[in-house]
């Protein structure tokens, strides 16, 4: 099962079938799961969903945040996947309902009324199987290091979920020249990985064309490679255990650890 908690119009859900479709592999049996905001747009990703021949899906509309509507006994329901760029840092949310979430999503506390990311990470989080649950989401630096969320990200790390941070290039987003990173969660790392985290800076990995930056397949590859290999490349990836991250007082800026050649 694969979720997008804030899916728009579908693009991550259906790529993960049509990756599978485009690999030779069984897609068909994959369930995708999305939750979206506006009307038309979860429209629009149930029409994508069918003209892409996905039968197996259920796209629904609501505000994740303040009404999750995927449940399953009384409970929210859980992804073995979850794939997810939310909105960036928005203030207009119920803060004051989820300081008191019905559904227990305020696992390491309340984010402040001006920025809601780690709203959205700790759905994620809650939603996750808690077996094998792993989940990728696309956020600002400043989720990183920011002093105002500096307990929430503690507890996070402590809780040694988190497997790997990559930095992307900048120019990636229509007018937007900011840098953005990934975020790589898991509930069942590995033995070996268990106590440490992946910073990946592939900030290089981008070609520039203008004022547009692109991910080609060498960069995409360069990353994704380094990712599953875990395991430490000069001036690109590194390995910390918690102890190291501790020692920067749970600051995960990744130019910290990592800075390009």
């Amino acid at each position: 099962s694969v979720y997008d908690p804030t899916c728009g119009s579908g693009g991550l859900l259906l790529n993960c079938a049509l990756q599978l479709k485009d690999a030779g592999k069984e897609y068909r049996t994959l369930k995708l799961y999305g939750q979206e905001i506006n009307l038309i747009t979860s429209a629009i990703a149930r029409m994508n969903m069918f003209m892409h021949g996905i039968e197996e899906f259920q796209i629904v509309r609501g505000d994740t945040l303040s009404e999750p509507t995927l449940l399953e006994n009384d409970e929210l329901k859980t992804f073995n996947v979850i794939l997810a760029n939310p909105p960036y840092s928005i203030k207009a949310w119920d803060r004051a309902l989820f300081e008191n979430d019905p559904w227990g999503r305020n696992l390491w506390g309340t984010p402040p009324q001006g920025c809601a990311d780690y709203a959205f990470q700790q759905h994620i989080q809650k939603s996750l199987d808690r077996k094998n649950g792993r989940s990728i989401s696309l956020w600002p630096h400043g989720i990183l290091f920011r002093d105002s969320e500096a307990g929430m990200r503690r507890q996070m790390i402590e809780q040694d979920v988190v497997e790997c941070v990559i930095g992307l290039g900048p120019n990636l987003f229509y007018n937007s020249p900011m840098e953005a990173c990934l975020l790589i969660t898991n509930n069942n790392k590995p033995k070996e990985r268990r106590g440490k985290i992946l910073i990946i800076n592939a900030v290089k990995q981008v070609r520039q064309d203008k004022n547009i930056g692109f991910l080609e397949e060498n960069h995409i590859q360069k990353i994704y490679t380094a990712y599953k290999a875990f395991e430490n490349q000069e001036d690109f990836a590194l390995i910390f255990s918690l102890e190291e991250i501790v020692e920067q007082n749970f600051n995960l800026a990744i130019n910290r650890y990592v800075r390009p050649d």
